[in-house]
């Protein structure tokens, strides 16, 4: 289903999950030449619309808004206690192996990550001063012709660029990252390669589990 200026998966009287493409932001910024972003266009078709999440403006993929302050505020809660389950695609540069110690071919990052001051909005890892952070990942696939590794991610918290800052700090930055990455390197494609693919959650007025994926287009 789709609408001026947006892609819509499913809608109904409490909720929409929309398809956001890689370059556009969730809200908008600040400047006049920052006002184009989803969630504006989406109240333009849908005014009761409001934000409950985001996603970075070079990040494509699922992103869920509420319909009506009712909806909004449980599904709001429901992300700060974790109950909303999310998981990304990406493909990040060189080959990134699954360790022995991984559980059903999940691994964990745990390091936590603070606002780099000097350098805003960039993030780091920081041990003394940072939020914890946790993100699971399990390896999809290895290109050996363009030396990058295809990932799925789980971030268990919810920190600014966390996807971003944990991959970086690997030692294997998202392919296509101009603010933690190496964009000259193989697989850089013009854009950041990381897509939110999956969400799963239950739904606040019926009390449905509902998921929803989308594929990739890299």
């Amino acid at each position: 289903m789709s609408a001026p200026g947006f892609q819509t998966f499913y809608i109904d009287d409490s909720l929409l999950v929309l398809n956001k493409p890689a370059g556009l932001l969730s809200v908008p910024g600040r400047g006049d030449d920052k006002q184009d972003c989803l969630s504006s266009r989406v109240q333009a078709a849908y005014p009761d619309a409001l934000v409950v999440h985001r996603l970075d403006m070079a990040t494509s993929g699922l992103m869920l808004m509420a319909r009506g302050a009712a909806a909004q505020r449980a599904l709001s809660l429901a992300f700060a206690e974790r109950r909303i389950s999310k998981r990304y695609e990406a493909v990040v540069q060189g080959c990134l192996q699954t360790p022995h110690d991984a559980v059903g071919g999940w691994s964990t990052i745990d390091l936590p990550i603070a606002a780099d001051w000097p350098r805003r909005p960039l993030r780091v890892i920081d041990t003394m001063h940072g939020k914890p952070s946790v993100t699971r990942w399990q390896l999809k696939g290895f290109d050996a012709a363009a030396g990058t590794s295809r990932l799925l991610l789980e971030p268990l918290t919810g920190r600014s660029h966390q996807l971003r800052v944990h991959l970086q700090a690997l030692g294997h930055p998202i392919a296509g990252d101009t603010l933690y990455g190496n964009t000259a390197l193989p697989g850089d494609a013009g854009r950041l390669l990381l897509h939110a693919c999956w969400l799963g959650f239950v739904h606040p007025s019926s009390g449905k589990a509902m998921d929803f994926a989308s594929k990739p287009c890299f």
